[in-house]
C-alpha cells in the first residue's frame, strides 16, 4: 500500500538549533492519515523526544490525536491536556495539523516536521486552512500562518508592499498573509524570529492547492451545517412522496408480537379460541418500561405461541387472530374527551394504556417519556424523516396536520411544557406550507424549517440543531429539557384521546427501485410483509434485498413471513450491492461524518481484535447506528454490524 503520510520529521541539524533557548516543551503528534491503519507510535515521535532528551529539554507532555486537522474535535481535545507550565508547543504533522493547534493554542507554536513534497494533492481536509506540501514547513517561523498558501504570490521573504487596508493586491477578497505574519508574531514577542532564517527555493512544478480548494470550499458548509457530521444520500422519495394514503386490505389474519417496544414483553391475557374485538387489550404492560397491546381486527384467537420477530431475528410470544372481517369496535374504543377537559395525569393514563410508543422505530413507551423526572421546556416533533425513500411521517403530516397538532398539543398539556416546535426538512414544502398555516394563530407551536442532511431526525442531533442544545455523553433530551416525540406517534395520541383508538394501526411507505407499486398504506399492526409486497405487485430481478425501516438504520429481512409492528415505518425493495472489504486506510472519512463525533476506525481495529474495553474506551454506547460511517468507507468495512458485536460485548461485560 503506498503510504500517504504526509510528513516527516525534520532533520537534527535543524532541530537542534531552533530549540534553543526553549524549553518547558508539550508535543502534539497527528496519529498519520491515509496508510494502513496500526495503533502504534510514529517513529518521527519518539526521534523528536530523544532528541530534545539530548538538549536536556523539559519534556512536559505529548499527546497523539487522530486527524489533528479536525479543528473541531482538536479544540476539545486541546482543552484539557495542555498542562500550565506549558511554554512552547512542537507539533509533529503536516501543514494543515500544525496550523489548527497554532490557530487554537494561546502558546507559541512550532513546526517539528516538514509535509512530504510529492506531485499529487494535499490537504483536503474540510477546514479553511491548506497545505502545499511543499517540502519544507515555514509554520515555525510564521507563527503557524502558512506564506506558501495564504500569500497569493507565495512569498517565503515578506510583504511585497502591495497590500492595501489589509487586503490582498492580487486578490481583494484575501487578507495579507504577511500582515497577518505579523501581528501574530508581535503579540508572541517573536518578531525577530523573521529575521535572518534560511530558505529552500520552492517547487512550482507541483500541483497546487487551488485546484481542490474550490470543492473543498463549496461543500464544508454542508458537513457543520446546523450539527457536526452527517451526510447527504440520495433521497429517492419521489418514488411515493406523491401519493395519498390508502388504507390497506384487512388481513384475513394478523400475528402480534407481545414485544414491539423497548422495554419487557406485555404479558398475554387471552386464550385460544376467544373472541376479541378491535382495540380489546390483548396483552398487558409488564412493569415500568413496557406497554399494552391490542387486537387490530375483531375475529378468533387461534394462537398464542412464539412466532419470528421482523427485528429481532428470533421467535417471541405472539398472538394470532383470525379475522372476522367485521372489524367489530371494542367497547372501550370511545373518545375520552377535549383536552379542556382532561388533566395531565389523565392523559398520561390514555396513552399509557392505549400502548403508544415511539413510532420512529426505537418503540419507546411514551408515557414514561413524558411523565418526565426533571422540568421540561420544550416537546420537539420530529418531522424530518431524514432517511432516504421513506414519506409516512410526510403523508401524515399533510393529510392528518389537525391530529399533528393536537396531538402536540395534548404531550404539552402532559409533560407542562411551554412550548412546541414541529421540525421539518426543507424537502417537504407542502407539509411545511400546511402545517404553518394551520399553527398561525397558535402562540406556543411553532414550524422551524431544517435544511435537508441525514441523521437530522435522530433525537440529540435535532435538539442541537433546532433548540442549540448539547445533549451531555450518555444523557437523554430531559437532561436539556426538551421531549422528542415522532410525528406518527403524536397521530396516535390524538387518535387516542379523540376517538378513544388504541395503536393498532400505522403509516408505512411501501417503496424502492425493486418494488413494482409503491404507496404509503395504513395498515393493522400484525399485518404479514409478505402480504404487503405480494399486493403491491411484487419486487423486480433477483438481486433484490427487503428491508424493515429505511436503506440507512433499517432491518434487513432474510425472510418476508414477519408482521408489520408498531415501529415499522417502512418496507424498501433495493438493489442488493455487494462488496469486498478491504483493510482500513485511516481516511478519517468515517471520523469526519460521525454525528456522535466518535472515530469508528477504532471500533474495526478493536472489533478485529476483540478489544471490547477498547471499544468501551472509544465510546461506542454513544454509536446511534446510523450507518453514515459505513456510507461513506473507502474500504467497505462493515462498520455497524461491528460496533454492534462491540455493544454487545460491553453490556455483557466481556
Amino acid at each position: 500500500m503506498e503510504d500517504y503520510t504526509k510528513f516527516k520529521l525534520k532533520r537534527k541539524e535543524e532541530l537542534v538549533p531552533f530549540l534553543d533557548n526553549k524549553d518547558n516543551l508539550f508535543v502534539i503528534a497527528c496519529n498519520k492519515c491515509f496508510k494502513e491503519f496500526e495503533i502504534a507510535d510514529e517513529p518521527e515521535c519518539r526521534k523528536f523526544e530523544e532528541i530534545t532528551g539530548e538538549q536536556g529539554k523539559t519534556l512536559v507532555g505529548r499527546t497523539k490525536i487522530d486527524f489533528l486537522c479536525n479543528k473541531m474535535t482538536t479544540a476539545k481535545q486541546l482543552q484539557s491536556i495542555l498542562p500550565a507550565d506549558t511554554e512552547n508547543v512542537f507539533v509533529i504533522s503536516c501543514g494543515l495539523g500544525i496550523q489548527t493547534v497554532a490557530d487554537l493554542a494561546e502558546l507559541p507554536v512550532y513546526a517539528a516536521s516538514d509535509s512530504i513534497s510529492y506531485t499529487g494533492h494535499h490537504g483536503m481536509a474540510l477546514t479553511t486552512i491548506r497545505c502545499d506540501a511543499c517540502g519544507q514547513c515555514y509554520l515555525n517561523i510564521t507563527g503557524g500562518v502558512c506564506p506558501i498558501v495564504d500569500c497569493s504570490k507565495s512569498l517565503v521573504n515578506g510583504q511585497c508592499g502591495g497590500a492595501k487596508n489589509g487586503k490582498c493586491e492580487v486578490d481583494k477578497n484575501k487578507d495579507c498573509a504577511w500582515e497577518k505574519i505579523y501581528h501574530k508574531m508581535e503579540k508572541q514577542g517573536r518578531v525577530a524570529d523573521l529575521l535572518g532564517q534560511p530558505v529552500q527555493i520552492r517547487d512550482y512544478s507541483k500541483v497546487s492547492f487551488k485546484f481542490i480548494n474550490e470543492y473543498v470550499k463549496s461543500i464544508r458548509e454542508k458537513r457543520f451545517e446546523g450539527y457536526y457530521g452527517g451526510i447527504h444520500p440520495s433521497e429517492r422519495k419521489e418514488f411515493s412522496e406523491h401519493l395519498s394514503l390508502v388504507n390497506f386490505p384487512v388481513p384475513t389474519t394478523v400475528v402480534i408480537p407481545l414485544s414491539q417496544h423497548a422495554g419487557a414483553p406485555a404479558d398475554p391475557v387471552v386464550e385460544v379460541g376467544q373472541h376479541v374485538k378491535v382495540g380489546q387489550k390483548i396483552g398487558e404492560a409488564k412493569g415500568v418500561v413496557s406497554s399494552t397491546i391490542h387486537a387490530s381486527v375483531s375475529g378468533t384467537v387461534t394462537a398464542v405461541e412464539p412466532r419470528l420477530h421482523p427485528v429481532s431475528g428470533i421467535n417471541i410470544l405472539s398472538i394470532v387472530i383470525q379475522s372476522d372481517g367485521k372489524n367489530t369496535l371494542h367497547q372501550s374504543v370511545k373518545p375520552a374527551g377535549t383536552l379542556e377537559s382532561l388533566s395531565p395525569e389523565e392523559i398520561i393514563d390514555i396513552v399509557r394504556e392505549k400502548g403508544i410508543v415511539g413510532m420512529g422505530g426505537a418503540g419507546f413507551p411514551t408515557a414514561v417519556k413524558i411523565k418526565a423526572p426533571k422540568p421540561v421546556d420544550t416537546v420537539l416533533l420530529n418531522g424530518c424523516e431524514c432517511e432516504p425513500l421513506l414519506t409516512a411521517d410526510h403523508r401524515v403530516m399533510v393529510e392528518f396536520a389537525d391530529d399533528v397538532i393536537f396531538g402536540l398539543k395534548a404531550l404539552l398539556k402532559a409533560s407542562g411544557a411551554a412550548k412546541g416546535i414541529i421540525a421539518v426538512e426543507d424537502n417537504k414544502p407542502d407539509a411545511i406550507e400546511v402545517l404553518q398555516s394551520k399553527t398561525a394563530d397558535i402562540s406556543n407551536i411553532e414550524v422551524v424549517v431544517a435544511k435537508t442532511k441525514y441523521p437530522q431526525g435522530a433525537e440529540k442531533m435535532l435538539i442541537k440543531r433546532v433548540l442549540g442544545r448539547t445533549v451531555p455523553r450518555g444523557g437523554l433530551p430531559l437532561d436539556v429539557g426538551a421531549i422528542v416525540s415522532n410525528i406518527s406517534t403524536v397521530k396516535a395520541i390524538s387518535d387516542a384521546i379523540q376517538k378513544g383508538m388504541p395503536l393498532i394501526e400505522r403509516v408505512v411507505t411501501v417503496t424502492g427501485e425493486r418494488m413494482n407499486k409503491p404507496g404509503n398504506y395504513i395498515v393493522k399492526i400484525g399485518t404479514s410483509v409478505k402480504e404487503i409486497i405480494d399486493y403491491c405487485g411484487g419486487v423486480t430481478g433477483d438481486d433484490v434485498t427487503i428491508k424493515m425501516g429505511g436503506p440507512m438504520m433499517g432491518f434487513e429481512l432474510n425472510n418476508i413471513e414477519v408482521p408489520v409492528i408498531k415501529g415499522t415505518n417502512g418496507i424498501i425493495a433495493v438493489e442488493t450491492i455487494v462488496t469486498e472489504p478491504a483493510s482500513c486506510i485511516k481516511c478519517g472519512r468515517c471520523a469526519d461524518v460521525c454525528p456522535m463525533e466518535l472515530r469508528p476506525l477504532y471500533f474495526t481495529k478493536y472489533a478485529g481484535a476483540e478489544n471490547w474495553e477498547g471499544m468501551k474506551e472509544q465510546n461506542v454506547m454513544d454509536c446511534i447506528e446510523c450507518r453514515c460511517c459505513e456510507s461513506i468507507c473507502s474500504s467497505k468495512l462493515p462498520i455497524t454490524d461491528m460496533i454492534k458485536t462491540g455493544k454487545k460485548a460491553v453490556r455483557e461485560g466481556k
